[in-house]
């Protein structure tokens, strides 16, 4: 992955994010214009919300998306394909 890629992060506690990678230097990782993923359906795993993106964007509960983001606990990153970003743009924002 190189720097401004858009990537799905799991962390330790904070949960999975994605976003574009802005900088990484050790498990500290920076994302530009990122959205918690709290809640998917329509994808077995990350992996496949990566690859495929979701097919029930409608069940899907991620927030509106924040414009930088600094996780500590990075403990898994995902590059995301076309596809799989123009999925998770896609999924409306949930709010309550």
């Amino acid at each position: 992955m190189e720097l401004g890629d858009y990537v799905i992060v799991r962390t330790y506690s904070a949960g999975v994010f994605a976003g574009t990678l802005k900088s990484r230097k050790g498990k500290e990782t920076v994302l530009r214009a990122a959205r918690r993923l709290w809640y998917w359906d329509g994808a077995a795993s990350l992996s496949q919300l990566a690859q495929s993106g979701t097919s029930k964007p409608e069940r899907c509960k991620f927030p509106e998306l924040v414009s930088e983001l600094v996780l500590t606990e990075a403990i898994e990153i995902l590059a995301v394909t076309d596809v799989g970003r123009a999925s998770i743009e896609g999924v409306p924002i949930w709010k309550q």
